[in-house]
């Protein structure tokens, strides 16, 4: 109810005509939905089956887990999201939901966009249940404009919503667990019925103390590292190597073009470098080629 079509105009998505399209699932190892080798000799193997055949060749030295433990996305709010919170792994697990930190990229906004993270003024739990009860509980939520090439960090428990005309490359453990606390008092055309809320799951995994959070601060080409994944942007100015033989990386083109192994990559588009892969040159194709580069620290 909050998608557009901006998945299709900004990064040339094929999406189902007359749809409002919310989300392009680009890397995910899940039971409902799976990535697929597109080319090459592994054309048509899954990311699963990757991660349970052949994880030393194609990923190399990682942590030992059920599945792939990222799963990227890029999300096309043209309406604001829901008030919502991710689960930290304690509460998730008492839950029984999954743990969710992530990380959100700005790839276009509209002028005066903005997103809401964490609270404006110390707030108890009492006081959030209150406000949430009469409507006034946006009056407390820390604001942000944003701007293209802005990056948030949303640890396990950080209140937030994307705002109406943002685009987002989101990098995320590999979750799916979204506990809504408000949606505006707004009605799903589709049913005509408010979407289902989870105050009280939501209550027990808001950190209350999490007051005016603040966009990223890169250190050059660094945007984040962190134990769950590390993430550079890049802009080539000339062939580079992606990241050494034995390690695998994922890149998400962002603006102009490029090519790996020749393999080519437009805006929107991600690929996954394997570990045992010997041209890892990436060579920009344009003017201005930019991207996302996605690791996992070993």
């Amino acid at each position: 109810m909050w998608g557009g079509r901006r998945l299709k105009s900004e990064f040339g998505k094929n999406l189902p005509p007359h749809m409002r399209i919310g989300e392009s699932w680009e890397i995910v190892d899940r039971r409902e939905a799976q990535s697929v080798v597109a080319k090459g000799p592994l054309q048509g193997t899954t990311l699963h089956d990757l991660w349970m055949q052949r994880r030393d060749e194609i990923f190399g030295k990682v942590a030992d887990t059920p599945r792939f433990p990222l799963l990227i996305k890029i999300l096309d709010a043209s309406k604001k999201l829901s008030l919502q919170v991710h689960p930290p792994e304690h509460v998730a697990s008492r839950l029984g939901g999954e743990p969710k930190t992530e990380f959100w990229y700005i790839a276009a906004a509209d002028p005066g966009a903005e997103i809401s993270l964490g609270f404006r003024t110390p707030i108890t739990r009492d006081r959030f249940e209150g406000n949430l009860r009469d409507g006034t509980i946006i009056d407390h939520v820390h604001k942000i404009t944003v701007h293209v090439g802005d990056a948030v960090f949303l640890p396990a428990g950080r209140l937030h919503a994307a705002g109406a005309g943002t685009l987002l490359i989101e990098i995320q453990q590999n979750s799916d667990t979204t506990y809504r606390v408000f949606d505006w008092n707004r009605t799903d055309p589709a049913t005509g019925q408010e979407r289902e809320l989870h105050v009280e799951q939501a209550i027990q995994s808001i950190d209350f103390e999490d007051l005016q959070p603040k966009l990223i601060q890169a250190e050059g080409e660094l945007l984040i590292s962190h134990s769950l994944f590390e993430i550079h942007q890049w802009t080539l100015n000339g062939d580079r190597e992606v990241v050494s033989l034995g390690q695998f990386a994922i890149v998400c083109c962002l603006t102009g073009s490029l090519s790996c192994a020749s393999v080519e990559l437009g805006p929107g588009e991600t690929f996954l470098v394997p570990a045992y892969l010997q041209n890892r040159q990436l060579k920009p194709l344009a003017p201005q080629t930019s991207l996302l580069r996605v690791t996992i620290p070993v």
